[in-house]
């Protein structure tokens, strides 16, 4: 039997894997527990929609995981805060992501049919 550690979004967990004749036959997935005394956590914050960009534009990030359905701008194109400049499919539904700056668009970070994470840089307005 091999066992690993895994962290996953700051948790980690204890895994144990079982191969028998070349197949894993068995997994098992355990986390410590928290103690007693431990305070309760908070719940993550909601990721902003921006974020200052390191080249001195604004990052519009994608505010929950999901799929990207639709590309509305183009670089070099000007916007206004509130223009809609991505649509993201998450959870069956279609979210509108919006500009977050009046600017131009200077990097597009995403093509249609990308896979996002919460937090992820869609595109850059500078």
């Amino acid at each position: 039997m091999k066992e690993y550690k895994i962290k996953v979004n700051g948790n980690e967990y204890n895994v144990s894997v079982e191969e028998v004749g070349g197949t894993i036959s068995n997994v098992s997935v355990s986390a410590p527990r928290p103690t007693a005394t431990a305070a309760p956590s908070a719940a993550p914050a909601a990721a902003p929609a921006s974020a200052p960009a390191s080249a001195g534009g604004t990052k519009v990030t994608s505010p929950l995981p999901g799929v990207i359905l639709d590309v509305a701008v183009k670089e070099g194109d000007a916007v206004k805060k509130g223009d809609k400049v991505i649509v993201l499919e998450a959870m069956k539904m279609e979210n509108i992501i919006e500009a977050t700056a009046d600017g131009v668009i200077k990097e597009i970070k995403v093509k249609k049919s990308d896979s996002v994470l919460e937090g992820d840089t869609l595109v850059i307005i500078g």
